[in-house]
């Protein structure tokens, strides 16, 4: 497998890939990945099994080197623009003439529209996910790497030569539905509606409470001393989250400590 992709969604699926048992073989530009310079340890992780060049593929001899790679590789990963990759003679009907035996995987921002520029923050705020807070996780680069590895394995069982798309957008689609439909978000369910499945402050940090079934609320409740259905504010600032989660465990009931609060 050769990988032309870079930031997180290209090396987060080349990493599953490769733990799965691909060969892997990234081609960098001359600068490197920018990941390697906003996490160090995390870039460090990723390509851990894997090799790693650095080529200027608008060189001949870049170019010449890609060649031989694809040559030898059953499937190109990349995360770039149709436009930029047609620049360095990446196409669908090239790779095919050139490289029968290839499948062609590409990561982009969205499929309706793969040549607009974006990241993870303009995706989570183009459906709806992003409040006043910066996320606290990359979501649709990383769902999007897991989709890319689903299509990754489709197109290994297809015929050579073949080709797909995925979109970090669109891989955001199934996860705003239970916020499109009402469940979380405010006045949602699970958006806070329910007092047994809420987020607590207790004496210290906070808890996350999930006694959603009928059997984990009513134990819940009568654990607690309380009438079903009740607030559960004040009760919870009695015990710190860390003896709250102990306290949870000893009743099977579905308590966390949130980390880091």
């Amino acid at each position: 497998m050769v990988s032309l992709a870079q930031n997180v969604p290209g090396p987060v699926a080349m990493w599953r890939l490769a733990a799965e048992g691909a060969r892997v073989v990234k081609i960098e530009p001359p600068a490197g990945d920018l990941l390697k310079t906003l996490s160090p340890a995390w870039y460090q992780e990723l390509h851990h099994d894997v090799t790693v060049e650095r080529l200027d593929l608008k060189s001949p001899g870049g170019a010449a080197r890609l060649a031989t790679l694809l040559g030898a590789a059953d499937l190109l990963l990349t995360s770039q623009r149709p436009a930029a990759l047609a620049r360095l003679g990446i196409t669908a009907r090239r790779l095919a003439h050139r490289h029968p035996r290839l499948r062609w995987l590409n990561i982009v921002g969205d499929t309706r529209d793969p040549e607009r520029p974006g990241h993870d923050l303009t995706y989570q705020a183009q459906v709806g996910l992003l409040g006043a807070d910066m996320p606290r996780t990359l979501l649709a680069d990383v769902l999007g790497a897991e989709r890319a590895v689903a299509t990754a394995l489709l197109l290994l069982r297809r015929p050579a030569p073949c080709a797909a798309r995925v979109g970090l957008r669109d891989a955001l689609d199934a996860a705003v539905h239970p916020l499109r439909f009402g469940l979380t978000g405010p006045g949602g369910l699970l958006g806070g509606q329910l007092p047994s499945y809420r987020i607590y402050a207790a004496r210290t940090g906070s808890v996350a409470v999930a006694a959603l079934e009928p059997h984990f609320r009513a134990r819940l409740y009568e654990a607690l001393g309380l009438g079903e259905g009740e607030d559960l504010t004040e009760v919870m600032r009695t015990r710190t989250a860390r003896q709250w989660e102990r306290w949870a465990a000893v009743r099977d009931l579905p308590l966390a400590r949130v980390l880091g609060s």
